[in-house]
């Protein structure tokens, strides 16, 4: 029941840290950022007061992080229910019906003991003197 409800909330934090992100404002996103004006000295540009936006997307990103967390270490607990009964044994395998060899080529025979009844006599070549 929990795994359920914090998937939920997580969902929900996906779906909210998605609209926060594109909703947000890139640093240089006026006309003078386009042609590389606007910078400044700094690595990251200017830093400004935090907005109500970032300050969600923090939040978000937070929670988002929480909540994956908690779902992974949920998930993977040993002590969850299982599908398979504890006591379960498998089945024997049994092996797949053996085809009929009727219509199948003899097996080669092993080397050196060759089989002379099976092979034909060379002919006799007659010569006319």
């Amino acid at each position: 029941m929990i795994i359920i409800l914090l998937t939920v909330i997580h969902v929900i934090v996906c779906l909210f840290l998605i609209l926060v992100v594109l909703l947000q404002q890139g640093k240089s996103a006026d006309w003078s950022g386009t042609f590389g004006g606007g910078s400044s000295q700094t690595t990251f540009g200017q830093r400004g007061a935090a907005t109500l936006l970032s300050k969600a997307t923090t939040a978000a990103a937070v929670i988002f992080m929480v909540t994956s967390l908690a779902l992974t270490i949920m998930s993977s607990n040993p002590s969850s229910r299982s599908v398979v009964p504890a006591n379960a044994t498998p089945a024997p395998a049994t092996p797949p019906p053996a085809a009929e060899q009727k219509d199948a080529a003899p097996a080669p025979s092993p080397a050196g003991t060759e089989n002379k009844e099976a092979a034909p006599a060379p002919a006799e070549e007659k010569s006319n003197k």
